[in-house]
């Protein structure tokens, strides 16, 4: 892809100059509005202390949430802005709004080195239009805070999939740049797509099947092992015939998964026994059954033992393996083996050379709350849905708009 980068942008020269980043720094907060992961300020940094220490004027744009388009103090930025300004050891900025008079002139008094971040983005209803009009304006005003020597860099994978004001509009008005952290995870997926080594393993995972349909469809015709746990793979058990009990399942996907078995029945693994649970609970009874004796009335919530066996069998083989889903509810204690043995086998397959990729949303979290080792994979990427389009074979328009 022909698109400059931030080391474009610094060779040009920022010193002195406005420049305009859009971050992914959509953290989970608890009930407190404490960070729980903070994975992706962490890897927004890079991009943001180059762009400092050359004397930019830097003036960054993120979201937190689902707020509808309209000031939400749940969903403030404002803890973002602590924990930024910890990591990057100055003091960050935290505008009042997205464009209005604070923002406005906060941006004016900006100096040289200066770090200030707007208001969360989706504040204002025009980030998320559907109208190309309405997005524009707002690219204009997000424009005005850097001024007409700015540049824009898109630094925030986890959103380049949306056709969105500060991910895709202000690209069309400014001089614009992928960051480091966009750049490295189109560089990760290219390789995952166009010269992968086999035998190549897929681990999905999450609650539908419905949401993985595409990607499923995009790669069971180009992998060696398609590994299914999660919620979603009780749609695949009762397509097998099999009673679920009370587990997550799809009825409406049934036929579609029967479909898929039968296309791919020598590439696609499910699970053989299945941690089941009376309530869905952290103190729920438990018990590991054989995935076609799951009783009525109870619920699964991890794969079994015997399924991790095989499937770290199959993946501590394989060359390349992307992971994307849990494999049950790993936020329980009780539920969490299933997800970890994956995640150990391919930790495991990486150190034997294996080229290994997590794919964002809650695998990437769930390796930092079992407390694997983040270098043990060759890259965590920080967007789940962006991952998954560009896997599936879909434009990101946020990655369109930077080609030149």
């Amino acid at each position: 892809m022909a698109v400059k980068t931030l080391q474009d942008l610094l060779n040009e020269g920022v010193e002195g100059r406005g420049v305009l980043v859009r971050s992914d720094l959509n953290v989970p907060l608890d009930e407190n509005g404490e960070i729980t992961d903070p994975g992706r300020i962490i890897a927004s940094v890079p991009t943001l202390r180059a762009l400092v220490e050359a004397g930019a004027k830097v003036v960054v744009s993120a979201h937190l949430g689902r707020p509808k388009g309209e000031p939400d103090p749940k969903f403030s930025l404002a803890p973002v802005a602590v924990k930024l300004a910890e990591l990057l050891g100055r003091n960050v900025q935290l505008a009042g709004d997205v464009v209005g008079y604070d923002a406005l002139s906060r941006s004016e008094g900006l100096t040289d080195g200066d770090v200030l971040l707007l208001e969360n983005v989706r504040f204002d209803p025009r980030e998320t239009s559907k109208d190309d009009a309405e997005r524009a304006k707002l690219a204009a005003a997000l424009v005005e805070l850097v001024g007409d020597d700015g540049a824009f860099v898109s630094d925030g994978f986890g959103v380049v999939h949306r056709k969105q004001a500060s991910v895709y509009d202000v690209a069309e008005l400014l001089p614009h740049y992928a960051g480091t952290l966009v750049a490295a995870e189109v560089e990760v997926l290219a390789k995952l797509t166009e010269n992968s080594q086999r035998p190549y393993a897929v681990v999905l995972g999450g609650s539908k099947v419905s949401d993985k349909l595409a990607v499923i469809e995009a790669l069971a015709p180009k992998v060696d092992t398609l590994v299914i746990g999660g919620g979603m793979c009780f749609t695949f058990l009762a397509a097998q015939g099999l009673s679920v009990g009370a587990s997550l399942l799809q009825e409406e996907m049934i036929e579609t998964c029967k479909g898929l078995l039968e296309r791919y029945a020598d590439v696609i693994h499910l699970p053989r026994d299945i941690v089941v649970a009376n309530k869905f609970a952290a103190d729920a009874d438990s018990k590991v059954v054989p995935a076609h004796e799951i009783p009525d009335g109870w619920l699964g919530l991890d794969v079994g033992p015997e399924s991790v066996d095989r499937f770290a069998a199959l993946l501590t083989e394989a060359k390349t393996v992307f992971w994307n889903g849990p494999m049950g509810v790993f936020e329980f204690e009780n539920f969490a083996a299933g997800t970890r043995g994956v995640a150990e086998a391919i930790v495991t397959a990486t150190g034997k050379g294996a080229f290994t990729v997590v794919g964002g949303g809650d695998s990437a979290a769930a390796v930092r709350a079992l407390g694997l080792p983040e270098d043990g994979f060759s890259h965590i990427s920080t967007g789940g849905g962006a991952s998954l389009e560009y896997l599936e074979g879909k434009e990101l328009p946020g990655i369109a708009v930077l080609e030149d």
